[in-house]
């Protein structure tokens, strides 16, 4: 074998994972659900294979507790016995959701698989032809692992290419819990030529060669937030000598979250709407194709169907029809919520001439605007009377210079929208 070759590198696969924030499902659909994570797991497994990979590196949370059921681990176990026969080998580190204090039904994995333990880094070596690489290793012991790991990371010296794989927050990210947090400066300084990260479920590259960094992501999206829609997969790494690149990102999950803004203005009736949405839900089958979606949609925008759709259970009927209009499909097509952040159209002209308490406010507003140092200093003022304790006020510091006019625009429309409603009712 020369010294061309490829790895995978994938992370948090949470198999058997509860999906959280989804409205109750059809029984078909939630049956897909639950399969969702096994089946993205058959996928990698399969993905490994038919990219002929060296080896495989998996970086943490394979379980979504402590608490693993036994139907994701025989599924992992068989996964990486087909891995093993096809003389492919897998390193594993378990993170934060699957540390080694957790309860396991495994005594005995396949000769090709190597568990990396919790209390130093281990290293293994894989030779391919005349080419040798170090593969670095630290466990979770248990769930709360506050240590910068990181920090234990030293690449050797003999000309060897060095992996690390590390469970890991780099820089602080607040979207997600601080463990075994690090710096992008500590994996610097264990002089690595590829680091392999988990715990980030949105796959970015934190560095593009010399060295990587990077995140793959999990395998497959478990709720409709942000960092779980979208595609999800794993990333495939070509090595050829000591030179590691490129690093594409390949996906393997089943069921995929995708958000679907609609804009309501210049729709004439809810029809209308629905047609509107059925288009672009259908731009997305397109774009996401052999892939089972769950759609979550929002409403956006102002226009004079606003008020049709909060009158008695219009959006929720609504949703129904748009859920009937998928029944069927295979890949499932879902409309997992419909999500109102729309608004009625103001005649804002029509406001201003007006002589009351909301044409006063807008008159209000036309002077601030005008003045961006009065805007925001009105900003600021109005904030710390409402909110004694400063919350607001703290929070408006880390706005940039746009943001007090920004500010005040969603201020004016929410009292002028809450007021013109009342005065219709």
């Amino acid at each position: 074998m020369s010294g061309s070759f490829r790895f995978v590198h994938a992370a948090d696969l949470h198999l058997d994972t509860p999906f959280q924030g989804i409205a109750r499902p059809a029984p078909g659909v939630a049956q897909a659900l639950q399969e969702a994570s096994l089946q993205a797991w058959d996928n990698l497994v399969a993905l490994t294979l038919e990219r002929e990979a060296v080896f495989l590196l998996i970086v943490g949370d394979i379980y979504d507790g402590a608490d693993r059921g036994v139907r994701a681990q025989l599924r992992f176990l068989a996964g990486l016995k087909r891995l093993d026969e096809a003389g492919v080998r897998t390193f594993v580190v378990h993170g934060n959701h699957d540390p080694l204090d957790g309860w396991s039904a495994i005594r005995e994995w396949p000769a090709g698989v190597k568990v990396f333990g919790p209390d130093e880094v281990e290293i293994e070596t894989v030779t391919i032809g005349e080419q040798r690489v170090r593969v670095h290793g630290i466990s979770f012991a248990t769930r709360d692992t506050q240590e910068n790991l990181a920090r234990r990371f030293r690449a050797s010296a003999d000309g060897a290419l060095n992996i690390g794989l590390l469970h890991t927050n780099v820089g602080g990210n607040a979207e997600y819990a601080s463990y075994a947090p690090c710096s992008l400066s500590d994996l610097d300084a264990a002089r690595m030529d590829y680091w392999a990260l988990g715990h980030i479920h949105k796959q970015q590259y934190l560095r593009e060669g010399g060295p990587w960094v990077a995140y793959s992501g999990d395998v497959q999206g478990r709720s409709p937030k942000p960092s779980e829609t979208g595609a999800k997969g794993v990333l495939v790494a070509e090595v050829s000598g000591s030179t590691i690149g490129p690093v594409t990102f390949e996906p393997v999950d089943v069921v995929r979250f995708v958000t679907c803004a609609v804009d309501i203005e210049g729709v004439a009736d809810v029809p209308s709407l629905s047609s509107r949405i059925i288009d672009l839900v259908d731009e997305m089958r397109g774009a996401n194709a052999e892939r089972s979606l769950l759609v979550r949609v929002v409403l956006q925008g102002r226009g004079a169907i606003a008020s049709d759709l909060r009158h008695g259970t219009a959006l929720d009927d609504a949703l129904g029809d748009l859920r009937a209009s998928y029944d069927g499909l295979d890949p499932f097509v879902w409309i997992e919520s419909l999500k109102d952040q729309s608004r009625g159209a103001l005649d804002l002209d029509a406001l201003r001439a007006r002589d009351d308490f909301n044409a006063e406010l807008l008159r209000l507003y036309d002077r601030l605007a005008t003045d961006p140092d009065a805007g925001e200093a009105f900003v600021k003022t109005a904030a710390s009377k409402l909110d004694s304790a400063g919350q607001v006020e703290k929070a408006l510091r880390g706005l940039d210079a746009q943001a007090p006019e920004e500010v005040l625009i969603e201020a004016l429309h929410v009292a002028l929208d809450g007021l013109e409603r009342k005065a219709d009712a």
